[in-house]
Order: C-alpha cells, then structure tokens, then sequence
C-alpha cells in the first residue's frame, strides 16, 4: 500500500514565513535603493543649474566691454552687494555692458537734436553700411548705444536707442538710421551712463554699437518687489531660488535650485602696479575705480529643491557644507541642518575680452 505525499502543516507555514522574509527585505532594498535614486536625480539636476549658470555668467564677465571704446571702462560693470529681497539670503547682482552679440561700429555724422532721443533720422558716414555683412532688415528692432566722440575733447555721455529701419542706398551715399522717438525703454546701462547736459555735437562721429545690457541675479522668494508674476519672462508666484539674465530689460530665467550668487572683485587701485585682492563691491568707488576692475570672483551655490529622503534621522551634523548652508565672500551662512544637499561651485574669471576690438576678427 503506498503512502500520499506532500507537505505538512508545519513545513508550509516555515516555508511560507521564509518567503515573506525575503520579499520584505527585497521590498525594502527596493524602496532604499528607490530612495537614493530620487536624492541622486535631484543632486544631479542642481549640479547642473549650478555649472550652466557658470558658464553664462563667467563667458558674459569675460567679455564686459568688448567693442566698446576704453575710454568708457567705468561703465562696463557695475555691482550690488547683498541685496536685501527680504529672504535670509541677500544675493550679489552683477551689471555686464558690451557689444557681446553682433560686432558693429558705425559712426554718426550729425546727430542733431538727438540728445534724449529726440531724432528720428540720423545720418552716417557714407558706406557704413557696406562694411558689415547684414542685411537691412537685421537692423530692424536693434538697441544700439550712441556714444560721445571723446577723440573731440566731449565729456563721457551715451544713450541706448532702438532701431526702426534704415535707409540704405546701394551706391554708399546717404544712409541713416531710424529710431523710436526717445530712449529705449527699461534698459539702464551701468553707471547711470546718460547724456545729460551734453552738447548735441558731441555725438558726431561718436560710435555706434549694437549693445547688450546683460544683468546677473537672484530671486530669492520669488516675489521680487517692482516685477509682476508672468510679464517680462518674470515667472514670480513664490517660486524663488531662480537665477535671472535680464538682457535689454527682458527676463530669462537661467537656473533654478539656486541658493546665494556672490561676486568680488580685483583691481589695482593704488596705482602701484599689483592687483590689491579681492573685495566686494564697493557703492563709494568711482567711474576711475571701477575701470581699473581686471578680475571677478564668483560664487554660485545650488540647494536640492526638497530634503533628502535617504537621510534617516537627522543629518549628519559633521557635514555642514552638504546639509548646511555655508558663508560665502561677506554673506553669512545659516546655523540649520535642513537635510537639504548643497554644491558650491567658484571660479575666477579674467576680464581678457576689455575693449578688445571684434570689429577685424
């Protein structure tokens, strides 16, 4: 008589007590792993807002005067110092002028009662238009910068205007630029650079650049006071910890996950033939002092948008430069572990670009 085979009660209970244990522990395994991947995404991501906002921001300081003459270096940069947005964090700004974008240089042969944007039609020197290699219509909507011929003796004074058109004749002769009445709006050159009390004369045979007014800076609550939420590529509704480019008053958020933005700045200021080190920006330096601006250090520090969920516990309190927001230049830091990863990102940057001439390259 052959016996029935099969487990016993006891056998499918151990059995079944093993497979749970197993499924827990690789459900477990799962949900760590799961969790650093999520921590690891987000790290990464603000790594990379941190570095692209380098590159822009150390090309553009690199170039801070190009095509412009250096007669005008007081007014290729200008800073703020820990602004106050009403955060615990006050972010540096940074000011870059230059013809960073389209090289240019056109001269004005009677700019009239042009000063304050008074004229409309300018005339040039004849065949201005056919040493560059744009066509009529690339003029069109152009901000360009009206500078005083410095070469006649006339004080340091520009003002930005906008192109409408031009009158180009194909022999070479009577060409003219056509502008918008008045200034361009919301652009602000560094310095306050303006022709007030300027003779009209002292723009003839002033240059004419195509200009960028490139400004660097943090929203910090994303409230920032002045700008209204979704006009002007301002994004706003609270969403803070985004780094702006404003160019020719237009806003273009180039990287969010952005803590602090801090700059100082080297020059020879005594005149004795060295760099001094660095410092921050300083509101009593003159259009003399600013000028003498050769190198820009720079600070970009970026924080994970949410705290690390692969943390257990509290953070790690040894650590304060991942969980814990660090002094940079004159910005103090935080005394909160928040859990929340930090990368700090610095460079140097050298003003080579200093009113080197693109116009034979």
């Amino acid at each position: 008589m052959s016996k029935e085979k099969g487990f016993t009660l006891i056998e499918i209970l151990v059995a079944t007590a093993v497979l749970v244990i197993f499924i827990v522990g690789a459900l477990g395994l799962y949900i760590r792993s799961h969790k650093i991947s999520v921590d690891q995404q987000q790290l990464a991501q603000m790594q990379h807002d941190v570095r692209s906002a380098m590159f822009f921001i150390s090309r553009d300081v690199r170039s801070a005067g190009v095509g412009l003459p250096i007669e005008f270096a007081g007014y290729f940069l200008e800073g703020v110092d820990n602004e106050n947005q009403g955060g615990d964090v006050r972010p540096d700004r940074l000011k870059i002028m230059g013809n960073l974008e389209d090289p240019i240089l056109l001269r004005i042969t009677d700019y009239g009662a042009g000063v304050g944007g008074g004229a409309a039609n300018v005339p040039l020197e004849d065949f201005s238009f056919e040493k560059f290699p744009y066509p009529d219509d690339f003029y069109v909507g152009k901000l360009v910068l009206i500078l005083t011929n410095t070469e006649a003796g006339c004080p340091l004074a520009g003002e930005i205007r906008q192109i409408t058109h031009v009158t180009h004749n194909p022999s070479g002769t009577n060409e003219r630029l056509n502008f918008s009445p008045g200034l361009a709006p919301g652009v602000n050159p560094p310095g306050g650079l303006n022709p007030e009390g300027v003779d009209n004369n002292c723009f003839d045979g002033g240059p004419v650049v195509i200009i960028n007014v490139k400004e660097y800076w943090l929203d910090v609550t994303g409230n920032y006071p002045g700008l209204t939420a979704g006009q002007n590529g301002y994004i706003g509704n609270g969403e803070g910890g985004i780094l702006y480019l404003t160019e020719n008053g237009v806003h273009y958020p180039l990287a969010r996950n952005i803590e602090n933005l801090q700059f100082q700045y080297n020059g020879d200021w005594d005149n004795d033939g060295n760099l001094d080190g660095f410092t921050d920006w300083q509101t009593s330096w003159t259009l003399e002092d600013i000028a003498k601006i050769r190198q820009v250090r720079i600070w970009i520090l970026g924080k994970t948008e949410k705290p690390f969920i692969g943390v257990s516990g509290t953070a790690p309190q040894n650590m304060p430069l991942i969980y814990q927001r660090p002094p940079i230049a004159n910005s103090p830091g935080s005394q909160t572990v928040d859990r929340h990863r930090r990368f700090l990102l610095e460079t140097t940057v050298n003003i080579r670009n200093l009113s080197l001439s693109v116009y034979n390259l």
